[in-house]
């Protein structure tokens, strides 16, 4: 469990549970919604375990291995964030690397990234974007079918692009 926000007697919290495949989630919802005050916001599948920092994972192989950090970074920053994937582009929105599951069709963050910020595409695909090396590239990070990034994954998400770039100077931004 992870508390994502407490405010005002409220709590949004981010559960991971192990359940088998082929079993339907309707079952874990509905059991989850039956408990008075619960509110599921939504429901998808990771491959991180609970317990395990695959953010620490991720800085350690970059520092190991700086010539190929962006990719790494890259890489790993979906399974960290249940994300579908991510990508690492240019200001003007070349990729510089994209994993595995991303688009052949990158989508553009709507506005200059200087902060990091969520926000819903058109196509309704969650995203969250971070600045990298300064301005000179921008991690884009995409959550398909889930809820959004909540200002606390955010905040993650910029302590690891800050990471990377102690970790890896410039090469962040090559």
């Amino acid at each position: 469990v992870v508390v994502l926000e407490r405010t005002a007697g409220r709590a949004v919290d981010d559960v991971t549970v192990a359940w088998p495949d082929g079993a339907s989630l309707d079952v874990l919802c509905d059991a989850l919604c039956s408990v008075r005050g619960v509110v599921v916001d939504g429901v998808w599948r990771t491959n991180e375990a609970p317990g395990v920092f695959a953010d620490v994972e991720v800085v350690g192989q970059m520092a190991a291995n700086p010539p190929n950090g962006v990719v790494a970074l890259v890489e790993a920053v979906p399974k960290i964030f249940g994300a579908d994937w991510a990508a690492m582009l240019t200001p003007g929105g070349t990729v510089v690397h994209a994993s595995r599951q991303a688009p052949a069709t990158m989508p553009a963050p709507p506005f200059p990234v200087s902060a990091g910020r969520a926000f819903t595409g058109e196509d309704g695909v969650r995203y969250a974007c971070v600045p990298v090396g300064g301005a000179t590239r921008t991690l884009l990070l995409a959550r398909v079918a889930a809820p959004p990034f909540h200002r606390t994954e955010i905040e993650r998400l910029i302590q690891l692009a800050t990471a990377a770039e102690a970790v890896l100077g410039v090469s962040a931004a090559a």
